[in-house]
């Protein structure tokens, strides 16, 4: 079995290690965290380094994954995702074997599918993507790199999510309409 860093040792990095426990493609080697918080724990893994370690951690762990949420900015996903690619990890995407993504959508690296999310056909997600539990890509939508589409949100046919966009749990968009960069999209709207 593969072994797999995860860089951020917050909530959603707890989401993340019950997905890739239940995928089974990956042994968890660690987490990287706060120099700080060095030698401490999170659901049964340590916390091995931090992020002045990646380039000597790349050489012993050649997978890493981004387990930083995002919710009102991805300028921190997007630096660590940028770090780990720099320093010479491979970024994998991780999907929950309780999702569906159809054999006809693209995923980009480094993105994590959540449990009960469903991705449809002509999809395609870029990388370093969240999709969490129970959301909805239907089929010919774009969801460009560094999103994250929260839980239960809906996103309608043939809608394109540009860069570094939140939208938030609940939320329902229009078919075919086009959500700006960095856009951020409150709980329970209805985007049009």
């Amino acid at each position: 079995m593969k072994e797999i860093i995860l860089i951020g040792g917050g909530g959603h990095c707890k989401s993340v290690i019950d997905v890739i426990e239940q995928e089974g493609r990956f042994k968890i080697s660690g987490i990287v965290d706060k120099p700080e918080l060095l030698g401490s724990g999170i659901l049964g893994y340590s916390v091995i380094g931090s992020d002045d370690d990646l380039k000597v951690l790349v050489k012993r762990h050649p997978y890493a994954l981004i387990t930083v949420g995002q919710i009102k900015s991805p300028s921190l996903r997007i630096k660590l995702f940028d770090l780990a690619a720099k320093a010479g990890f491979i970024l994998p995407s991780v999907i929950s074997p309780n999702a569906y993504v159809s054999k006809h959508a693209s995923i980009g690296n480094g993105v994590v599918i959540m449990h009960n999310a469903m991705v449809n056909a002509k999809a395609s997600i870029g990388d370093n993507c969240i999709i969490n539990s129970k959301a909805l890509i239907e089929h010919d939508c774009q969801i460009f790199k560094h999103c994250h589409i929260s839980t239960n949100a809906t996103i309608n046919g043939g809608v394109t999510v540009e860069s570094g966009s939140f939208v938030g749990s609940g939320t329902i968009t229009k078919e075919l309409i086009t959500i700006s960069e960095n856009s951020f999209i409150k709980a329970g709207s209805l985007a049009t």
